[in-house]
């Protein structure tokens, strides 16, 4: 055979074993692609928490860290403000839209609520804590706190409610703290009844608002 013949023989052989090639390497990757579509899928078929739920997961949240003593009077009046703020948005939005959110609107309370989480996170992990004698005044500051936490945890406490009390619990620790710097880490006599006076008021103040027809959900008591 001439060596023109053999050449034009080849060639077309070799073309076919390219062609063949090609054909299988564009298989595998769309059968690479396929498995990857699927998977992700898979990932992002999961139930992600509604708006409610991430709510509802917040101030579990900041309960345990009152519950815990993580979290100060100061931070809880804060974190709970915030949390209001949210709260009161969402109702707007949903209000304007027919008892429903965009999902714009969806995505933005997320993204606020992604930032909360992360400063709940910050103040149950930081120096600051809510320290609690055996005295007298510690023990019901304390037992306030309790009550306090209670209230979130049931939902018989709205964020906003939660945060006015909380202040009202921040203004009393702020001035046991001065007194006690002022007298050698001590209260006097008459210290400890002003105090007892401003927490009887407190406790009525918690009891009204755990007991009136205002509910974290929304829904009456």
């Amino acid at each position: 055979m001439s060596s023109k013949l053999s050449k034009w023989i080849v060639l077309p052989a070799a073309v076919l074993m390219l062609g063949t090639v090609a054909l299988a390497q564009d298989s595998s990757s769309s059968s690479s692609s396929s498995t990857s579509q699927g998977s992700s899928s898979t990932t992002s078929s999961q139930p992600k928490p509604t708006i409610a739920q991430r709510k509802e997961n917040q101030q579990d949240r900041i309960a345990n860290g009152v519950k815990s003593g993580q979290l100060t009077a100061g931070e809880t009046a804060n974190l709970e403000t915030k949390e209001a703020a949210i709260n009161g948005e969402t109702r707007a939005d949903r209000a304007a839209n027919g008892g429903k959110l965009t999902a714009a609107e969806k995505t933005q309370v997320n993204q606020q609520q992604n930032q909360l989480s992360k400063q709940i996170y910050q103040d149950k992990h930081n120096a600051n804590t809510q320290h609690y004698g055996n005295n007298e005044v510690d023990q019901r500051r304390e037992n306030q706190q309790d009550r306090i936490a209670n209230g979130i945890k049931s939902g018989q406490l709205t964020a906003g409610e939660t945060a006015k009390l909380e202040n009202q619990q921040h203004a009393i620790n702020q001035q046991v703290h001065a007194d006690r710097q002022a007298n050698g880490g001590k209260l006097t006599q008459g210290e400890k009844q002003q105090v007892n006076k401003e927490q009887n008021a407190a406790s009525k103040n918690i009891y009204n608002k755990k007991h009136n027809n205002k509910t974290q959900g929304g829904t009456k008591k």
